[in-house]
């Protein structure tokens, strides 16, 4: 197939480098269907009409100057005339005629593509010449036509391909990216048609579009045609591949996320129009519209695209990805393939410092956490039974919050809270969401009111500042080369997945505490015992909506073990091939009662945080089979992930008995200490541990200090008390000779020992301790790692350490 003078070109006669023939989408499809479907990819059969075509059709309709009049003078930013010398050009396009020539080679080529079977339906697709350019990708500025069947619909569709050059949207792009409309040509692509109707399509990049992170491919897709989730009309299934250990031949999905997939695009049945909207059921739309064998053949094919594209480019190209699923055959293809143009072309190897430009009047103060600035409308909350009123944005002022309140947090500006400490709940979870927190204010819910427009600054030291009105701010970015190189591992607290990727851009040595807590509450939910003995609850309601939750699971267990290993999955590979070191769950008993169910298994206690919590559940007849679904979820994300970099830590482990049983139980249940290199860790926190720390040392890889909790039953202070809490200093000579003591214990038994509390991030005289007094490596929440950093440089200089 070889029209005259290349009207038409084939996919098999089209290479990359003819994007001034056939556009960036039709140089794209042609590429890959040469090169990679010998590699397994499969890429629909098609042909494009070329620029050559609709250049020739512009100058034998005499359509040069109409253009150009239309053209002259537009004001794109004047809408009502965008609209209406949009208007003109396609009407002016659309009242001209194909000339013999290019009719007979278009429908000549559309013959052989259907072969001896009759009028085969096909998607016509604009291609523009200027479009998937690796910094300007143009997608959907022009038209594409489904289900196309037929010689006169076909070349209806490609005249209408023609006039949407000149759409509103196309017109208004090439002006801000600095195109000439006249110098911007269009060729048509005519592709047969995947039956994803009757399936799912969707969209895949080789990066997170969010962050940046390149080692993930991030899989979106829906029911029906891919329109609807390329066009954004609907919520879609979200898939996240990681790329290193897909490679080396594991089952890396990292997330799952369900969506509403509300509609789908399918076929019109009968009549002028091609194709309908229709709405889902509800049963369709809780089912995934890929198998996980489908997210990781995908994933591969995204993989070898980059690869493929990043070789002809000369240097790394992450791509943007359409895919479908034939419904007929079962069969995946891709359908378009371009460079991604937003998130490659920046660099995220910095971080930025937080500075009011201008003096304000101090309405509250209260101690800071984090050092960001924030400013919105406060809105004063007393109950989590009112949180669906707190707007995205707003200041979230309130007495105090636990686990129930985490969801909302995501959708504040800032908290301001009038209880509390430095580690209280308000504090470590705004420490992990990136967002300024004020606690204990003492009455700040009686100052402050619902709609007043406030800047929450915790940029000026420990004690952090509620001021009236929106005070200008000043942002100071740190560059990469002005990290210092460090001796002592610099680590990182967190515990939300949906940040590791960003905060993995700081400068770091890996992660010394992942709170899965965090993840439980989260995107799990539900107390696990509630799913191990699932079929024995009576109460018809939480019966409903543990069923609602954990739909699709036969086994609600693998609800659990999912959810907490996609999690934990996330966090590792954010940091891979560093160590990410993740402490099993901590919860008290009143923060487990919270969970849904929880109120059935978890026994009242005067005092939770003294209580049943850490090391003792995990062997208990009460807890024991809970805490096996912890242990496959971490068995999941080492072996099937292969994310092996993941490594263990026991909290609130208080006796040395205590410890051997906790690995016991891991082993029965597949986690045995140095298998596949497992290291298994022990919190440092209980004075029990400092004083028996040979014995510790003898059954665990490592410690990581805990200095909150440690300094609470050292000075036997609750943390949690706002009457006691200026006796609560981590700081304190009880606590310091504790910690010299143990590092001594820990260094002499030759094992590795870190600190994972608050304390190095609050204050940079204790860092300066901890390098004095020889700390392997410190921990520290991501606001604190980039102004802690230049003091333990200076401390590591003072000590003597050779870089």
């Amino acid at each position: 197939m070889n029209a005259p003078e290349d009207l038409v070109l084939g996919f098999h006669q089209i290479r990359i480098d003819d994007l001034p023939r056939v556009g960036g989408k039709n140089a794209s499809l042609g590429e890959m269907f040469c090169a990679l479907r010998d590699k397994g990819i499969a890429v629909p059969e098609g042909f494009a009409v070329t620029a050559h075509a609709y250049r020739r059709f512009i100058i034998e309709n005499d359509l040069q100057d109409t253009l150009q009049a239309i053209l002259a003078g537009l004001e794109p930013e004047n809408l009502a005339d965008l609209k209406r010398k949009g208007r003109q050009l396609r009407e002016a396009i659309m009242a001209g005629r194909f000339s013999d020539a290019l009719n007979r080679a278009i429908l000549d080529a559309y013959r052989d593509l259907c072969g001896e079977n009759g009028f085969v339906d096909v998607a016509v697709r604009s291609s523009a010449t200027a479009e998937d350019l690796p910094t300007a990708s143009f997608a959907g500025q022009q038209e594409t036509y489904l289900n196309v069947v037929g010689e006169a619909a076909l070349l209806d569709a490609c005249k209408r391909c023609f006039a949407s050059l000149f759409t509103d949207r196309a017109i208004s792009y090439r002006h801000e990216q600095g195109f000439d409309s006249q110098d911007v040509a269009l060729s048509i692509g005519v592709q047969r048609m995947v039956r994803s109707d009757k399936a799912s399509s969707g969209v895949m990049f080789t990066l997170d579009p969010e962050s940046g992170f390149r080692d993930l491919v991030v899989i979106n897709g829906a029911w029906g045609l891919g329109e609807n989730v390329v066009q954004g009309a609907v919520t879609p299934d979200e898939f996240q591949v990681f790329k290193p250990t897909l490679l080396g031949g594991f089952r890396p999905i990292l997330r799952k996320k369900l969506g509403r997939k509300e509609l789908e695009l399918v076929y019109a049945e009968g009549g002028a129009k091609m194709v309908r909207q229709h709405r889902v059921s509800s049963a369709k739309r809780a089912t995934w519209c890929l198998a996980d064998d489908e997210i990781l053949q995908l994933a591969r094919w995204g993989c070898l695209i980059e690869e493929h594209y990043s070789a002809k480019h000369g240097h790394p190209t992450p791509m943007d990805i359409e895919w479908a699923k034939d419904g007929l055959t079962g069969q995946l293809y891709v359908v378009q393939a371009r460079p991604e143009t937003v998130r490659s072309q920046g660099s995220q190897r910095y971080s930025v410092r937080y500075a009011l430009k201008e003096p304000g009047e101090v309405l509250v103060s209260g101690k800071s956490v984090g050092e960001w600035i924030g400013a919105g409308k406060a809105h004063v909350i007393r109950s989590v039974a009112d949180l669906d009123l707190l707007q995205p944005g707003e200041v979230l002022v309130t007495e105090k919050t636990d686990p129930d309140w985490e969801p909302a947090l995501k959708r504040a500006a800032a908290v301001v809270t009038d209880r509390g400490g430095r580690t209280c709940h308000a504090a470590i979870v705004s420490r992990e969401l990136g967002i300024p927190a004020i606690v204990g204010t003492g009455n700040g819910t009686g100052i402050l009111a619902t709609g007043q427009e406030v800047t929450v600054s915790c940029a000026e030291g420990e004690v952090g500042h509620v001021y009236r009105g929106l005070l200008d701010i000043e942002a100071t970015r740190i560059r990469e080369e002005d990290i210092p190189k460090l001796q002592t591992k610099v680590m990182m607290n967190l515990a939300d997945p949906d940040k590791a990727f960003s905060w993995s851009f700081l400068p770091n040595d890996g992660v010394g505490l992942a709170r899965i807590e965090f993840i439980i509450n989260n995107q799990v939910h539900i107390h696990p015992m509630a799913l191990v003995g699932f079929d024995r609850i009576q109460d018809l309601k939480l019966r409903r909506r543990i069923e609602r939750l954990t739909n699709g699971y036969a086994d609600k267990r693998d609800y659990f073990i999912d959810r907490l290993a996609q999690g934990m999955g996330s966090i590792a590979a954010a940091f891979f091939p560093k160590e990410v070191i993740v402490r099993l769950s901590d919860f008290k008993t009143n923060e487990y009662a919270h969970l849904i169910g929880g109120e059935l298994f978890e026994p009242e206690e005067e005092n939770p945080m003294l209580g049943w919590r850490g090391a003792s559940r995990y062997y208990d007849p009460r807890y024991r089979d809970g805490f096996g679904l912890e242990c496959r979820a971490v068995k999941r994300v080492r072996e099937d992930m292969g994310l092996n970099n993941l490594k263990v830590m026991i909290p609130f482990c208080r006796t040395v008995e205590e410890g051997e049983k906790v690995l016991a139980e891991m082993a029965k249940h597949g986690l045995s200490r140095g298998h596949n290199g497992l290291e298994v860790y022990v919190m440092c926190e209980i004075p029990s541990n400092v004083l028996m720390a040979e014995e510790f040392a003898r059954i665990f890889d490592g410690f990581s200090i805990g200095s909150n909790d440690l300094t609470q039953l050292a000075l036997g202070v609750d943390r949690d008390s706002g009457t006691v809490a200026h006796i609560f200093d981590e700081r304190d000579p009880a606590v310091k000779r504790m910690i010299c003591e143990v590092i001594a214990k820990a260094k002499a038994a030759g094992r590795k020992i870190g600190i994972c509390g608050q304390a190095p991030s609050d204050y940079p005289d204790f860092a300066k301790f901890l390098v004095d007094v020889g700390i392997d490596s410190i921990s520290l929440n991501p606001d604190a790692v980039l102004k802690t950093l230049p003091v333990i440089a200076e401390a590591e200089r003072d000590t003597g350490f050779r870089l």
